[in-house]
């Protein structure tokens, strides 16, 4: 004979020696996409809702460790002019803004500046 005995019956589990086997690979790919993947496709929508809502006046900061203050986002355009210091205005790329901060309101202001 040319098949030995102990192939010949796996051949005969079929379906349920298939299922078996590719059982863990369907498991590593779920633990994949609710680990890895969904949570990395929130994050990129919750930039993107970020950047479309950007406004003059908003207090931004940049990839490069930049806080600015925007002065005027343009429409259609991938840049939005910035003011990093009083009179310096510099155009960013959009998807270089990495975050954004409220204000301050001035109570607080007045209260750091006393401690």
């Amino acid at each position: 004979m040319l098949i030995s005995p102990a192939y010949a019956q796996d051949a005969a589990g079929g379906t349920a020696a298939v299922l078996m086997q590719i059982a863990p690979l369907i498991l590593i790919f779920g633990v994949f996409y609710f680990l890895l993947i969904r949570p990395q496709q929130k994050k990129q929508r919750e930039q993107r809702e970020l950047l479309n809502k950007l406004k003059r006046g908003d207090r931004v900061l940049t990839a490069g460790g930049i806080i600015a203050q925007v002065t005027r986002v343009k429409d259609g355009v991938d840049e939005i002019e910035v003011e990093i210091a009083p009179n310096v205005r510099v155009n960013v790329l959009r998807q270089t803004i990495t975050d954004t901060f409220k204000p301050v309101p001035a109570d607080a202001k007045a209260e750091t500046a006393k401690g």
